[in-house]
């Protein structure tokens, strides 16, 4: 395998959430790579795309509509739509309608064998192993109405939190029947990083890695810092890694877990 293995010429991609942020990083990332990037989202995309698709994540009728002009296959789908607590159908926009629209392509087959699968998450979504028959419950639901019914129904459920844990839960879940087609998925799992989402939020979001960052030296977190890992996990150069969330948080949670991070002489 060599360096070509980690380039994307000759590849389609689709990017779900790329007008900005994370998204925005990836599709610019690919492309520099020498990919073609189909790009979704609600917001205007102002850089050059192949194609630019308009969709509402909270309208399933929208969805449907977006993947119907996203013609043709793809070597590569980016789920990086995510909104934060506060925003009206938190848990259509960051989990339910895009694992709807992974359903959709798998159905029409425009994932072929060899495709791939990547998912922003995030480090809210820690722990989602202890919490797996909750999680269970919702991903066993295959319809979009009945999964909106089951949230309306538990409380706490249309959260970030919950909505990046199901996340996790779904990656791994989906391996096995996925890579019997040819096809892996992944997630990466983002520690505070300097996006407009994060600004908005800035006191919890960014504060949450303030007095790790300041320790270690680093700087907070940016968006291509995410695109990088993303794109390759995606790559044919990870085509052994399959159902893994990874952290990209410069250390801060397994430094923390490890007591370096906390402990004396540690910060």
């Amino acid at each position: 395998m060599g360096i070509d293995a980690f380039r994307y010429d000759g590849r389609r991609v689709l990017v779900v959430g790329g007008a900005t942020g994370m998204g925005a990083a990836t599709a610019q990332l690919v492309a520099d790579l020498g990919g073609e990037a189909v790009v979704m989202d609600v917001a205007d995309i102002d850089f050059p795309v192949a194609q630019a698709i308009q969709l509402d994540l909270r309208d399933r009728a929208s969805v449907d509509a977006a993947v119907d002009q996203a013609q043709g296959t793809f070597d590569a789908v980016f789920c990086c739509a995510g909104v934060a607590d506060g925003t009206p159908g938190i848990m259509k926009i960051n989990f339910l309608s895009q694992r709807h629209l992974v359903e959709r392509l798998l159905e029409r087959g425009a994932l072929a064998r060899g495709a791939a699968i990547g998912v922003i998450s995030s480090v809210a979504g820690l722990g989602w192993q202890m919490e797996l028959e909750k999680l269970g419950e919702l991903l066993d639901i295959a319809s979009w109405e009945d999964a909106v019914a089951w949230i309306e129904a538990h409380e706490g459920t249309d959260s970030y939190v919950f909505s990046k844990k199901v996340v996790n839960a779904w990656v791994a879940r989906m391996a096995l029947p996925l890579v019997q087609r040819g096809i892996r998925i992944n997630a990466i799992e983002p520690g505070p990083t300097d996006t407009p989402l994060a600004q908005a939020n800035a006191e919890l979001w960014l504060g949450f890695s303030a007095g790790y960052n300041k320790v270690a030296g680093v700087s907070a977190l940016r968006p291509e810092e995410m695109a990088a890992p993303l794109a390759f996990l995606c790559s044919p150069a990870a085509s052994g890694i399959n159902g893994i969330s990874f952290l990209v948080d410069n250390g801060q949670i397994n430094s923390s877990i490890a007591g370096t991070f906390g402990a004396p002489g540690g910060g």
